[in-house]
């Protein structure tokens, strides 16, 4: 708890130098201000309306909280739930909940608070109380539920119409949906008192907008583009950035038709230049993908070449006797993804492919972002498959070779395209401190405190 951690940085002070700046020490107080490109209109996690993002993880961990949370390595912890247990055949758990926590409203966590939040976010489950304790009965075995509880959106949320309360250590005191949100620390957290008084966080801010803030500090958080990290650091703004968190994809829009078009499948894959696209279009913000998943994630994503091969393209390219002229679309905000669009057609025509940008809808082929919701790799995978429209991964065990097997099926299916991964970077002014971002790009907004000269 950052109550225990501040009283152990406090006693370990007495050993500091005598020089050692008061400013680096933990301080209480003080308004942290964020800008942020999504323009949430809910704070619901259930919320399916809302894109199951960065933005959401990020936003819901402030104020929403969840029975259990996962580590930098990928393992379950507690968090609301102290300790769980299952019976044989992995489909009927129990969740036994921390006494004395309370909603942002003053009303107490129970069991059947905890019962309702979770069967609104998964009509399917069987969820109840069962005196102290949360039941949750799955129809197959479910041996991974505590990582899938995890996921922001099984936040626990008390309801009241369409007021929404959370135990989190922030409470909302002015939501403007989609324009600002102003969150204070709550006294009585029971993981102990945030640092910060409060943060305000400011919506719908272009990548432009947020580097202005900064520099005129306005901001003190800032979200960075991955293609402008390097640049910023370079200029001496402080950056921070995580592991690769982010797929970017082509997605075929309908399985193959015939060993025709699985082979113009390939002969595009093989002609892509993806070690160009991180470092020309990019800027070194990513890396190159052959795989799914990150190869921090799974330690195998070298097993899918992600080089390109003109030479096999072609030669794959001259087995097809008729080709189909592709379209391809992409998100027209995206600077970067029309860049990689335009480089994909390029790649595309050398390997004697016909591939022409459209704006349509119905388009053959698009380039996606999707996030990696989960640091757990199996949770991460199945989240993969339903943002692109494949079929959910069957995984039989926890293995690294069944989680390998599941993956090289949603590959083998000729649906994607893997093109890269990219890193999260946020731009931090040097009066915030104990910044940190995990591994997989989320904030710890609650563990920062501001320089003590600031206000």
């Amino acid at each position: 708890m950052r109550l225990i951690a501040f009283r152990l940085l406090v006693a370990s002070s007495l050993f500091w130098p005598a020089v050692a700046s008061a400013a680096v020490r933990p301080h209480y107080g003080g308004s942290l201000h964020v800008e942020m490109r999504a323009a949430p209109t809910s704070l619901d996690p259930a919320d399916s309306n809302q894109a199951d993002g960065f933005a959401l993880r990020d936003l819901s961990n402030l104020m929403f909280e969840t029975l259990i949370s996962l580590d930098q390595r990928g393992e379950a912890e507690p968090a609301l739930a102290s300790a769980w247990q299952v019976e044989p055949g992995n489909q009927r758990w129990q969740f036994f909940l921390r006494p004395g926590i309370t909603f942002q409203d003053g009303a107490p966590l129970t069991p059947d608070a905890v019962a309702a939040s979770l069967r609104r976010t998964n009509p399917t489950w069987k969820v109840f109380s069962e005196g102290a304790a949360v039941v949750i009965e799955r129809d197959s075995a479910a041996p991974n539920l505590p990582a899938e509880l995890s996921l922001p959106r099984n936040s626990i949320v008390k309801r009241d119409g369409a007021k929404i309360s959370g135990t989190g250590p922030f409470a909302v005191s002015q939501w403007d949906p989609g324009k600002k949100l102003l969150l204070t620390a709550r006294d009585d957290y029971w993981g102990g008192r945030a640092f910060g008084d409060a943060i305000e966080i400011e919506m719908g801010k272009s990548f432009r907008e947020q580097m202005i803030a900064l520099d005129l500090g306005k901001a003190l958080v800032i979200e960075l583009a991955p293609e402008q990290a390097r640049r910023a650091a370079a200029e001496g703004r402080q950056i921070d950035s995580s592991a690769p968190s982010e797929l970017i994809a082509l997605v075929l829009s309908r399985d193959p038709q015939s060993s025709d078009d699985e082979r113009q499948r390939q002969a595009l894959a093989l002609s892509i230049d993806r070690e160009l696209l991180n470092t020309v279009v990019l800027q070194g913000g990513g890396e190159p993908a052959g795989g799914l998943l990150p190869n921090w994630m799974t330690g195998y994503a070298f097993l899918f070449p992600s080089s390109i091969d003109l030479d096999l393209a072609r030669q794959v390219r001259s087995e097809i006797p008729h080709t189909t002229s592709w379209s391809l679309s992409y998100d027209p905000a995206d600077a970067a993804a029309r860049v990689i669009a335009e480089r994909v057609v390029l790649n595309a025509r050398d390997a004697g492919l016909g591939i022409q940008i459209t704006s349509a809808s119905g388009a053959d082929l698009r380039i996606v972002r999707l996030p990696l919701v989960s640091i757990d790799a199996q949770i991460a995978l199945s989240e993969l498959a339903a943002g692109l429209g494949l079929s959910p991964p069957k995984f039989t065990s926890s293995s690294v070779d069944d989680l390998y097997n599941a993956e090289n099926k949603l590959l083998q299916s000729q649906r994607v395209i893997p093109l890269l991964h990219l890193r999260t970077a946020y731009g931090v002014s040097n009066d915030v401190k104990n910044w940190r971002t995990a591994r997989d790009g989320s904030w710890r907004l609650a563990d920062v405190w501001l320089d003590a000269a600031k206000p």
